[in-house]
């Protein structure tokens, strides 16, 4: 398969696989394609170890970077340069109101307090400029081949620098005017993501999005939001895309260290299990539906907080979560295509079936139109 992005990174295969998982990250960037790490949940010296990880076993294939540095967030008029410092003046801008909120929760639903104070220092490792831009530095110190920006246009400055590393940067866009903006500062690969899609996302569906983002850039584009199957796959080619970028689909693999707990849950739902939620981090974001998003929209609900500061209220609870028996309050991010993942694969085979799936539908509709 021959497109502008299989040229820009010398990959045998357009699928770009977006994972916190190193292990998925090797694994599809071994196969042919290319395994982006998500760097939101890992100190700078996480990231460090990870990354050289990474080198040592992704046998020379490319691979990439996912980093957060929104463009707008609370605090960001503070002039705060210190991660240390802006932690502290966030933390007062949290109301005593929603902290109660959130304790009330737990204890509704029998979640005990962690014990120790290790955690503490984990409330904010990306969400803003300040935390984020340590993950840049160690992301770029390794033979990374692409940088890409979750939420919206990267800094211009940290564009020019992955540039002069020879790092392509990538961004994701949810409209067609965000994927100009993403151009205008610098961007190689604009990624198309569809309200379908885990995590962040925007209320443009797939199909909608992706030709008018083609039609708005002149860079590559790649199609995301329940891209799933080899089928999905051909529809964003045919969409105008040059390849897929996938998220969700990666969850339940092999190498995938998700929770088994939540693993079964991602098994179990339909695509009707999940909802746009701000209940995360305080701007819409696709999560499995449960008790928790619920209780989120609910009356007594005092409602959610920009970002950083939601994420920063809830960090504590969802470790708590994840270290009690409170399944039903047990939420992440996971987009629509969730309802056809019912079995447990390697990542390798998983892009195999997206290749030969994919192969299979443009032969399909070869022979719609031959002679």
């Amino acid at each position: 398969m021959r497109t502008r992005v299989t040229d820009m990174f010398g990959i045998e295969l357009p699928i770009f696989a977006f994972s916190h998982c190193r292990d998925v990250v090797a694994a599809v960037s071994r196969a042919g394609g290319m395994g982006v790490l998500g760097a939101l949940y890992f100190t700078p010296e996480e990231l460090e170890m990870e990354l050289k990880w990474i080198d040592d076993h992704v046998d020379g294939k490319p691979y990439g970077v996912d980093v957060v540095m929104p463009a707008s967030y609370a605090g960001a008029d503070l002039g705060v340069d210190s991660p240390e410092d802006l932690v502290a003046r966030l933390q007062g801008m949290i109301p005593d109101g929603h902290r109660a909120f959130v304790e009330n929760l737990l204890a509704q639903h029998g979640v005990p307090p962690l014990s120790g104070d290790a955690e503490a220092g984990r409330v904010l490792l990306g969400w803003t400029d300040a935390t984020a831009r340590p993950q840049v530095e160690t992301a770029l110190k390794h033979p990374i081949a692409l940088l890409a920006n979750a939420l919206g246009p990267p800094p211009k400055d940290v564009v020019d620098l992955a540039h002069a590393k020879g790092v392509k940067v990538a961004a994701l866009a949810s409209t067609p005017r965000h994927a100009i903006k993403q151009v205008e500062v610098g961007v190689d690969v604009v990624v198309a993501q569809g309200t379908e899609a885990g995590g962040h996302t925007g209320e443009i569906s797939t199909m909608v999005l992706i030709p008018q983002v083609v039609d708005a850039v002149d860079v590559p584009v790649l199609a995301a939001g329940g891209i799933g199957s080899g089928r999905q796959m051909a529809a964003g080619i045919a969409l105008g895309a040059e390849g897929v970028w996938t998220g969700s689909l990666w969850l339940t693999v092999e190498e995938a260290d998700t929770p088994e707990l939540a693993r079964q849950k991602i098994l179990a739902a339909t695509s009707r299990d999940t909802v746009r939620s701000r209940s995360w981090t305080g701007k819409p974001a696709r999560l499995l539906k449960n008790e928790w998003t619920d209780a989120w929209e609910s009356a007594e609900s005092p409602g959610t907080l920009p970002m950083p500061l939601q994420f920063m209220l809830i960090s504590g609870a969802l470790r708590r979560i994840g270290n009690s028996d409170a399944g039903e309050l047990a939420t992440f991010p996971a987009g629509q295509i969730i309802g056809a993942m019912n079995q447990v694969k390697s990542a390798k085979d998983v892009v195999f079936d997206l290749v030969e799936e994919y192969v299979e539908a443009v032969e399909r509709l070869g022979r719609l139109t031959g002679d």
